[in-house]
C-alpha cells in the first residue's frame, strides 16, 4: 500500500462568507445577501397571503459597497444568506494613486483599499491635506472592502 500524499493549500478555518438566517428573523438595519451582494436592510414589510399561502417578506436593502438599491421577496419561513460584516478602524498614513495606505493595529501597512469616491473621498482628501491625523473605518464583507467613514484621530495615542 503506497503512502498517500496530502497537500493542504489553504490555512483558513473553513469559515463561510455568509450564514443562513430565517427571513422572519431579519431586522431593519441588519445585513442580508440579495443577488449575491451584501446589503443593509433599509425597509421590510410582511404580507399575509391567501388561505394556504405563506407570509412573504418584502426586503428593500442597499448594497453596502455600491449603495445600489436592491429588493427581494421571500417566504418568511425560508432561509436567506446573511454576510458576515466586519468593521475595522485603521490609521491613515497616505492617499496615493486612488488607494489608501493604512496602518493596522499591529503596525502592518495595508495598501489595497480604494479611496472612497464622491463627497466622502473629497472630505477625506481635504482633511488629509490639512495634515490631520485620521482614522478610517473600513467595512469588509464577502472578500470586498470599502472605506465608509473617517474621523480625526484622538490626540495622545
Amino acid at each position: 500500500m503506497a503512502e498517500e500524499e496530502h497537500t493542504f493549500e489553504t490555512a483558513d478555518a473553513g469559515s463561510s462568507l455568509t450564514f443562513p438566517q430565517q427571513c422572519s428573523a431579519l431586522r431593519k438595519g441588519g445585513f442580508v445577501c440579495i443577488k449575491g451582494r451584501p446589503c443593509k436592510i433599509v425597509d421590510m414589510s410582511t404580507s399575509k397571503t391567501g388561505k394556504h399561502g405563506h407570509a412573504k417578506v418584502h426586503l428593500v436593502a442597499l448594497d453596502i459597497f455600491t449603495g445600489k438599491k436592491m429588493e427581494d421577496l421571500s417566504p418568511s419561513t425560508h432561509n436567506m444568506e446573511c454576510p458576515f460584516v466586519k468593521r475595522t478602524e485603521f490609521q491613515l498614513l497616505d492617499i496615493d494613486d486612488g488607494f489608501l495606505s493604512l496602518m493596522t493595529m499591529d503596525g502592518e501597512t495595508k495598501d489595497d483599499v480604494k479611496a472612497p469616491e464622491g463627497e466622502l473621498g473629497e472630505n477625506l482628501q481635504a482633511a488629509f491635506d490639512e495634515g490631520k491625523d485620521l482614522n478610517v473605518t473600513i467595512i469588509s464583507a464577502m472578500n470586498e472592502e470599502a472605506a465608509i467613514s473617517f474621523k480625526e484621530a484622538p490626540m495622545g495615542n
